[in-house]
């Protein structure tokens, strides 16, 4: 499911883009739409998201720490750092 949604963000602008990875942030995060809960996941998309200006994304990434150890938030920001470097 994900990576569909993110063949077709190509063609989208900045703005449209931080919002589905806000969304797909969201989807991991609650276990819906196909995705099964996973709070590194979520943390991942949400903080790209934010990092690509998504107000939303932000909030719900500071929220979703307090519920992550840092082992996991560790792992989070390392899965988000590789992304942006291919990407």
């Amino acid at each position: 499911m994900a990576r569909f949604e993110m063949n077709e963000m190509s063609a989208m602008g900045g703005e449209a883009k931080a919002d589905v990875l806000c969304e797909m942030g969201l989807m991991y995060a609650a276990g819906r739409g196909g995705c099964e809960m996973n709070l590194v996941t979520a943390h991942k998309w949400l903080n790209i998201a934010a990092i690509k200006g998504c107000e939303r994304a932000a909030a719900l990434r500071a929220d979703l720490v307090e519920c992550m150890t840092k082992a996991q938030l560790a792992q989070a920001l390392r899965e988000a750092r590789e992304w942006m470097t291919m990407h």
